[in-house]
């Protein structure tokens, strides 16, 4: 459900503001999982490319809702949307009350949630949760956007993946199988949308400064897995991410894109 008012009752929130004028400009986008790290750093680059970009959050609305303050501090127009993306009725009928104002044209599915644990150890409900969110999400989110995305004969879909689903990781097994499913799917989906001018993409990122990144790895460890001797940026992230939601990525389409430093 929405969380904030309509991106139509207010295309200019400052008097005398001029938003910024870029190839994505009135372009509305959509990602899934934008107020963690790198989700709210995608936000933050779509809507400074001119995007009105939808926030949406399931189990930290509140996070969801500071971002959009801080894009609208900046220039920019959001709004934070709250849904399940597990759960195929509650986000068909928030997407449906979202395409009422005109189609999505960007979708970024960045949702994920990690639940590690030796295979041999793992629970059933660790197995099915982190597969529900990553793949079952995106079938979830993605298919009815679809239709609205080829009458307007353009869109732009990019799935967040990881380097585990190239490289596998121990205690990740449910983690990669999830993530490497949206490279089949995104091969497949980039074959059937491409002559409607939609292109569907993943962008695989290796180790990325953050919480989760800061609480697993220290700084010499990160220098012996990463040949750049760092880990990235959630910045660097988006930039990528952005760049294939522009006119100008047209002719990029089914790939899988690493971002991690040279691990791959």
């Amino acid at each position: 459900m929405p969380l904030a008012r309509s991106p139509f009752c207010r295309l200019c929130k400052n008097a005398g503001m001029t938003a910024p004028v870029h190839a994505n400009t009135f372009r509305r986008a959509l990602v899934t999982g934008g107020s963690g790290d790198i989700g709210s750093a995608i936000c933050r680059a779509l809507a400074a490319q001119g995007c009105f970009v939808y926030i949406h959050a399931n189990a930290n609305p509140q996070r969801a809702r500071m971002q959009v303050t801080e894009i609208e501090l900046a220039g920019g127009r959001a709004e934070a949307v709250a849904f399940d993306v597990c759960d195929c009725g509650a986000t068909h009928a928030a997407l449906q009350t979202l395409l009422r104002a005109g189609p999505i044209e960007l979708l970024v599915h960045n949702a994920g949630v990690h639940d590690d644990a030796p295979m041999a150890g793992m629970r059933a409900e660790q197995w099915h949760r982190v597969i529900d969110v990553s793949l079952h999400g995106f079938f979830h989110v993605a298919q009815p956007l679809l239709l609205p995305m080829a009458r307007t004969k353009f869109g732009r879909i990019v799935c967040v993946s990881s380097v585990a689903a190239v490289l596998g990781n121990r205690g990740q097994t449910n983690y990669a199988a999830a993530k490497s499913a949206l490279h089949g799917a995104a091969k497949s989906l980039a074959r059937e949308m491409a002559s409607r001018g939609v292109t569907v993409n993943v962008v695989a990122p290796g180790i990325i400064a953050g919480h989760l990144a800061d609480a697993a790895f220290s700084a010499e460890q990160i220098k012996a897995l990463v040949p750049a001797g760092r880990a990235g940026t959630a910045d660097e992230v988006a930039g990528l991410v952005a760049f294939l939601c522009s006119t100008e990525a047209a002719y990029i389409n089914g790939q899988v894109i690493g971002i991690n430093g040279g691990m791959v």
